[in-house]
């Protein structure tokens, strides 16, 4: 099971975060929050590369998800990770795909299939 779809990129870090924002809106998602993951450790002691988490929703997905099968919100909202490793900044999907394999009683249809053939173009946009 793959869990992730990921690409690199020589772009500056605090762009690709940017960028992940704008392209996911530009597909009608909104970001609903960015954690910043390197400082919120950096406040207990805990020294990493730039890493940060953003979480991006389409309302009507998300609605259709959860009316479809109301335990899906555990799997709420869809996470994108920017992170550098080895000097290289990376751009990771969770795969939405993941909701079907891991919820199989979930009749979620095609709607994995569709978030994350979006979500994936968001991450190529980025990476680009």
């Amino acid at each position: 099971m793959q869990l992730d779809y990921t690409k690199t990129t020589t772009r500056p870090f605090a762009d690709v975060v940017k960028a992940v924002e704008e392209e996911a809106m530009k597909r009608s998602f909104r970001t609903l929050h960015i954690h910043n993951v390197q400082a919120t450790l950096a406040e207990k002691g805990f020294d990493i590369p730039p890493y940060s988490i953003v979480e991006v929703c389409n309302a009507g997905f998300a609605y259709k998800a959860i009316s479809a099968h109301t335990p899906i919100g555990m799997m709420l909202p869809c996470r994108i990770v920017v992170f550098e490793e080895e000097g290289v900044n990376k751009v990771m999907l969770m795969k939405p795909t993941l909701m079907s394999e891991i919820m199989p009683d979930a009749d979620l249809g095609s709607l994995p299939q569709d978030v994350e053939e979006i979500l994936k173009q968001v991450v190529d946009e980025v990476a680009a």
